[in-house]
């Protein structure tokens, strides 16, 4: 990469000398429109470029003017200093053979474009695959949904049940999902499955790409943003929950502590994708770790002959519909985050291959992980404990670990932050690509020039998972989300039969394909999960989902199909291109 340079030009007096070094600077095309004719300078100088915008085009400068503010006029010696930042776009200076006509030194500051393309690094590989699956998977959840599980199954035998079958249904839609993600290998997951299977080469331009749009302005706004609100929100329960003992913390502080986790997470993930990665990885081993102790604890009590409440079995198991799925709910919270590598196809390393692999590691591992912890759990606390704890971990700590009872929520608030880390880090590239197809202000698409990192994205996510915690309480924020993912799990499962059907005679043969009945089946259980809540418990949540889906449509039919502008978008894109040295993406991943 281009490194900063600052240099100067000495012009003698009737003497014409070569700009040499205008290589590799990146024009924004209305910054080019803009610098086509005379303008100022920073300083005052007259500039003008007799050439306009082209790619591989050398700029011919001449100093013609005087300085407004400075003691310099033409044929005269002074000092000019004049501070660009001229960044993005589509045209290149070449070597540049513009001459300055003038007798004045000119210092000239510039950002140079980096030699290799802006663009996404497949830096990924099959570890660091499985653990942005594991790692997001293994959070918040295992620690905060137990009570909901144990709630609405009624008994411990139940809740063991609903856990399996939590597995078994995330297994199902991660193994659809890699079908997906084998045949279109782009970022984006359920955007890109849903442009290519209802608006394939722009066919259908009026409806085909509102699918995708949808999904795009429900996750943006909703779904994503909420998940890593939760997951922060729990690791800010678990921060202030040891300092208040039995009492409850007040929300407040709780709240605090959630943003700036945020802040932090955001801060890191624009910095560098690498060392997100890094973290993503050590976070992983840190929640099995403590899943370990857990487990390990529970077998211990276990073998001391506590296991009153394991034989309970069945005992009080529910009978309601409707509270055995918000107990469904609370369980497949805990395993979301299965298709969170489908989000980042495109910095996948042999994504055909390893996005089967990766499913098949970690989901299988998380499963047995949580019912290993509800096992150990149940082996130390009663049910009414239980059901009586906002954090059950920490209830589990105090009554086994005694003085080290401090390690758990240490442990817990490690697990939560990797978690929280997974999940901005596939957010943030669903907002990328959506804007990138011209369904978010293409802003949010830009890349950090150096660090290649969806700045805009990643700060624009935290902007509404921070406003989404406000509002919100905990229980609250996991039905809201629960609701509105499995709209679009069922209909991002219908894709494989519209793709299977379209890609018939073209699909290559060492593309992984999952069995038909299982999308078909994935399909059926998202409408049972979104049809019998608003049956039988239509909380008000729910309609304001689809009164938020009804407002969408509106919105992609005024700003996507008709391109209806909005004042000052193009000035606020300048301004923030200048603001995060960001740029359009000059390339794809190979």
């Amino acid at each position: 990469m281009c490194k900063f340079k600052e240099r100067w030009i000495k012009v003698n007096k009737n003497q014409d000398k070569v700009l040499t070094n205008m290589v590799g600077m990146r024009y924004d095309h209305e910054i080019c429109d803009r610098y086509s004719g005379i303008i100022i300078g920073n300083g005052g100088p007259e500039l003008k470029m007799n050439s306009g915008f082209d790619a591989q085009h050398s700029y011919n400068i001449e100093l013609n003017g005087h300085t407004q503010n400075g003691n310099s006029t033409k044929g005269q010696n002074g000092n000019i200093h004049r501070s660009e930042k001229l960044l993005n776009g589509n045209g290149y200076t070449s070597n540049g053979n513009g001459h300055i006509h003038h007798n004045d030194d000119v210092k000239e500051k510039h950002f140079p474009l980096p030699e290799e393309d802006v663009r996404m690094e497949r830096s990924l590989g099959l570890i660091s695959g499985t653990a942005i699956i594991a790692g997001t998977m293994i959070g918040s959840g295992i620690f905060v949904s137990p009570k909901g599980v144990l709630e609405g199954a009624g008994s411990v035998g139940m809740s063991l049940v609903i856990w399996l079958s939590c597995g078994i249904i995330s297994m199902l839609g991660a193994l659809t999902y890699a079908e997906l993600g084998t045949t279109i290998a782009r970022s984006g997951g359920e955007h890109a499955y849903l442009m290519e299977a209802f608006n394939p080469n722009e066919k259908y331009k009026c409806f085909g790409r509102i699918p995708a749009f949808l999904f795009d302005w429900i996750s943006v706004f909703i779904i994503r943003p909420s998940m890593f609100a939760i997951m922060c929100f729990t690791l800010g329960t678990y921060v202030t929950q040891p300092f208040y003992h039995d009492c409850v913390p007040p929300i407040y502080l709780t709240k605090i502590f959630t943003v700036l986790a945020m802040v932090l997470l955001c801060v890191i993930n624009c910095m560098s994708i690498k060392f997100a990665e890094r973290i993503q990885v050590v976070m992983m081993v840190v929640k099995l770790l403590a899943a370990a102790i857990i487990v390990g604890g529970g077998f211990y009590s276990l073998s001391q002959g506590n296991t009153e409440t394991i034989t309970s079995g069945f005992e009080g198991t529910g009978t309601e519909t409707s509270i055995i799925v918000l107990s469904f709910y609370n369980g497949l919270w805990a395993y979301d985050g299965w298709n969170n590598l489908n989000f980042v196809t495109e910095e996948l390393q042999n994504p055909r291959k390893n996005i089967p692999r990766a499913i098949c590691i970690a989901i299988p591992l998380v499963t047995v992980v949580y019912i290993a912890v509800n096992i150990g759990y149940f082996a130390v606390l009663t049910q009414t404990e239980i059901l009586a704890s906002e954090a059950v971990a920490v209830e589990w700590g105090k009554r086994m670990l005694g003085v080290m009872q401090w390690i758990i929520p240490v442990f817990v608030v490690c697990s939560c932050f990797g978690s929280a880390n997974g999940s901005l880090f596939s957010s943030g590239r669903l907002c990328y690509v959506a804007a990138y197809d011209g369904h978010l202000p293409s802003v949010l698409s830009f890349l950090h020039l150096r660090r290649h990192t969806p700045i805009p994205s990643m700060i624009f996510t935290l902007i509404i998972s921070a406003l989404l915690v406000v509002p919100f309480d905990l229980s609250s924020l996991i039905g809201f989300f629960s609701f509105t993912a499995w709209i679009f799990y069922g209909l991002t499962a219908s894709t494989v039969l519209v793709l299977r059907y379209r890609l018939k005679h073209k699909t290559e043969h060492d593309n992984y394909q999952v069995p038909l009945a299982v999308p078909i089946l994935v399909m059926i259980l998202s409408v049972y999960l979104v049809l019998v809540p608003l049956i039988y418990i239509p909380k008000p949540e729910y309609i304001h989902v689809l009164i938020f889906m009804a407002v969408g449509l509106l919105l992609y039919f005024l700003l996507v199909y008709k391109k209806v502008k909005i004042p000052f978008v193009d000035l606020a894109t300048r301004f923030l291109q200048k603001l995060f040295l960001v740029v359009h993406p000059s390339g794809k991943a190979e």
